[in-house]
């Protein structure tokens, strides 16, 4: 098991980061995930932790007070994070989407201003695309920005907000149809579209005029981080809060930062992937059949073998995503390809894990 899903040419400070990670997970994360899990409860002593390790502050350069690390430092954090508890990987994932869209695509003002407390997480980020109804179809977007003096005017409803009650920045994409005729604004949608950086307070109700937070929304898992819907009536932004400065950009900023948040859900399951084998290689080694652990019944052997290779194999697409990013190349497909992946392979082993206990404990 000690050669499963490791990483090939890592530094050593990356190896360094990944032993204090894996250590915090083990000691403050994996005796608590359960009942908080059950309590929905949001997980802010461990927050603090990762704040006091620097995982804010991971891939944001080092000059903004950052540890300046690549995306595959941080998908592998993630990995280990999400085999603790996956909830927890989500409320750094939007945070992370949100830095490196300020990293790439914010004007020079915008970066000194935000990634420095982005990095100690006093600033937290969150990420809103989607629209109710909306599903994939993000050049379907509703909500409009109309320009009023040195401020936009935002109105329309967004959804599902990852940290939308806990955090105190949001990357928003609507339509601005600044420099588009109506046919035109028809004929090609996503160049109509902008990033606006809205500043909020955290918690829930109006968090600034014009600006609603309903509450959370209610879900059968993913307990702990709160996701949310987000009301824009009047909600006025100042011209400068345009993320890069341009308007017409917010399709391409944020199906960039898509790019990261698809390695991020790939490490999540890969993580919990490998907490499911984990959890089989020990109960396997513990549950006794005719005189002899089960680890050595030659059926309980290929089952375990079955979920190794999934572990194996969704882990090394998840790499190959992050790297191809980190080249400074897209990599929009292969992170689709390690997101749908590692989330099949993690259902599966997840699965088969469950199938060890059942049919073992007649």
């Amino acid at each position: 098991m000690a050669r499963l899903a490791r990483t090939a040419g890592l530094t050593d400070v990356q190896q360094e980061i990944l032993s204090t990670v894996r250590d915090f997970v083990d000691k403050e994360i994996i005796p608590v995930a359960t009942e908080l899990e059950h309590r929905d409860e949001y997980p802010q002593k461990i927050v603090d932790g990762l704040k006091e390790l620097g995982l804010f502050g991971l891939m944001i350069d080092e000059e903004y007070g950052g540890l300046g690390e690549s995306l595959l430092t941080y998908a592998l954090c993630v990995e280990e994070i999400a085999r603790g508890w996956m909830s927890v990987s989500g409320i750094i994932n939007t945070h992370f989407i949100v830095a490196y869209m300020l990293k790439k695509h914010g004007t020079q003002e915008q970066k000194e201003y935000f990634l420095p407390k982005m990095a100690l997480g006093e600033t937290r980020g969150a990420f809103s695309m989607s629209e109710p109804g909306l599903g994939s179809d993000v050049s379907a977007i509703t909500s409009k920005a109309v320009r009023d003096g040195d401020d936009y005017v935002l109105n329309g409803q967004k959804m599902w907000l990852t940290n939308g009650g806990s955090s105190t920045l949001v990357a928003v994409l609507v339509r601005s149809d600044e420099g588009h005729s109506p046919d035109e604004a028809a004929a090609e949608p996503h160049k109509s579209m902008t990033t606006f950086l809205v500043e909020k307070e955290p918690g829930f109700g109006e968090v600034r005029p014009g600006l609603t937070i309903p509450g959370k929304i209610e879900k059968m898992g993913y307990k702990g981080v709160d996701t949310t819907e987000l009301i824009m009536d009047g909600l006025r932004v100042p011209a400068d809060r345009v993320l890069g400065g341009v308007t017409g950009r917010g399709f391409y900023q944020m199906m960039d930062g898509v790019e990261v948040g698809r390695v991020n859900v790939a490490a999540r399951g890969c993580g919990v992937a490998r907490r499911a084998f984990e959890l089989g290689i020990d109960y396997a080694q513990q549950r006794h059949t005719f005189g002899k652990p089960i680890a050595q019944h030659q059926a309980i052997q290929f089952k375990l073998a079955e979920m190794a290779t999934k572990v194996e194999a969704a882990h090394a697409m998840m790499v190959n995503a992050a790297r191809k990013k980190d080249s400074g190349e897209r990599n929009d497909l292969e992170a689709g390809m390690a997101k749908y992946l590692a989330s099949e392979y993690c259902k599966e082993a997840v699965d088969a894990e469950g199938v060890l206990h059942d049919l073992l404990a007649v």
